[in-house]
C-alpha cells in the first residue's frame, strides 16, 4: 500500500513510519477534512460540500515565530468550482481553518485557491486545432464528508441517516417494473441562480423530480433559510420537497412510511 492510499489518521498517529511530505500531506488533509465537517455542521452545507471537491489541500511552510510553524493553505480545484471560491466563501473556510490549527499548535497565515492547469501531451497543437480540449491532469475526488462516510453501490452518503432512506428507496426501486421505475440522485450538487446547493437526496419518479432533506440538529432554527431554498428549487422545475427528522428516521418502519408518503406527492 502506498502513502497516498493510507488513510491521513493512520500517518498522523504513527509519523515515524512515514516521510515528511507524507505527515505534511496528511496533515492538510485533516485540515481540509476537519474544516468541511465543522462547516456543515454549522449550517454551511454549500461551503463544505465545495471543500470536497478540491483537488489537492497544501501546507506551504512560511515562517516560525514563537516556535510556533505559520503555513499557507493551497486548494486546488477544477475551474468550475473555483469560480465559486468567492471571497466570502474563502472568509469563511479561513475562520474554520484558523480554529482547527489553533488545536494543533500551527498557524494559517493565509489561503489561496488556483486551478488545475490542463494536462497536455506532443500533440497539442493538432489537439487545440482539431477543436480538442485538453483534458485536466486530474479529476476531483468528490470525497464526501467524514472519514466513516457511508457508501453503498458506488454512491455516498454524508451521514447514517440518508443512507437508510436510501436503502428503503432502493427497496421500493427494486420493487417496481423496468417501465415504472424511480432514479435516485444522492448528494448531486445543483446550481440555482448565485447559489449552489447540494440536495440530501434527489429522486426522480414518472416524469417529476423531488428532493429529500435528511435534517439534523444544525438545521433547528434554520426554517426561513430552508423556505429559500425550497423555493428557488421549486421554481427550477423541483415539483416536491420534502424533510425528514433524523429523530424519526430511527426505525426502518418510519422511514417507509416517510417514503411512501413522498412518492406520492411526487406524482399526485
Amino acid at each position: 500500500m502506498t502513502a497516498a492510499s493510507v488513510p491521513f489518521q493512520e500517518i498522523l498517529q504513527n509519523p515515524d513510519q512515514y516521510s515528511h511530505d507524507d505527515f505534511t500531506r496528511a496533515r492538510a488533509e485533516k485540515v481540509l477534512a476537519v474544516s468541511a465537517t465543522l462547516l456543515h455542521q454549522r449550517g454551511h452545507e454549500d461551503i463544505a460540500a465545495l471543500l470536497a471537491q478540491a483537488e489537492t489541500c497544501d501546507l506551504e511552510y512560511q515562517e516560525e515565530d514563537w516556535g510556533k510553524p505559520w503555513f499557507e493553505v493551497v486548494l486546488d480545484f477544477d475551474d468550475p468550482q473555483l469560480e465559486r471560491f468567492t471571497e466570502e466563501v474563502q472568509q469563511r473556510v479561513l475562520s474554520a481553518m484558523h480554529e482547527v490549527c489553533s488545536r494543533e499548535n500551527f498557524g494559517i497565515s493565509g489561503m489561496r485557491a488556483r486551478a488545475i492547469l490542463p494536462e497536455v501531451g506532443a500533440d497539442w497543437r493538432k489537439q487545440l486545432a482539431s477543436g480538442g480540449k485538453a483534458r485536466p491532469s486530474n479529476h476531483a475526488r468528490k470525497v464526501r464528508i467524514g472519514p466513516a462516510h457511508p457508501q453503498a453501490d458506488g454512491l455516498h452518503f454524508t451521514n447514517e441517516w440518508e443512507w437508510r432512506v436510501y436503502a428503503v428507496l432502493r427497496e421500493r426501486q427494486q420493487q417496481l417494473p423496468d417501465n415504472d421505475t424511480i432514479g435516485i440522485l444522492p448528494l448531486g450538487a445543483m446550481k440555482v441562480r448565485d447559489h449552489v446547493f447540494e440536495p440530501d437526496l434527489l429522486v426522480t419518479y414518472r416524469g417529476s423530480v423531488g428532493v429529500i432533506e435528511v435534517d439534523g440538529p444544525h438545521h433547528k432554527g434554520r426554517s426561513s433559510d430552508d423556505k429559500s431554498r425550497e423555493r428557488l428549487l421549486r421554481h427550477a422545475g423541483v415539483k416536491y420537497i420534502d424533510r425528514i427528522d433524523v429523530r424519526d428516521a430511527s426505525t426502518k418502519e418510519e422511514v417507509e412510511k416517510f417514503v411512501t408518503d413522498f412518492l406520492r406527492h411526487l406524482i399526485g
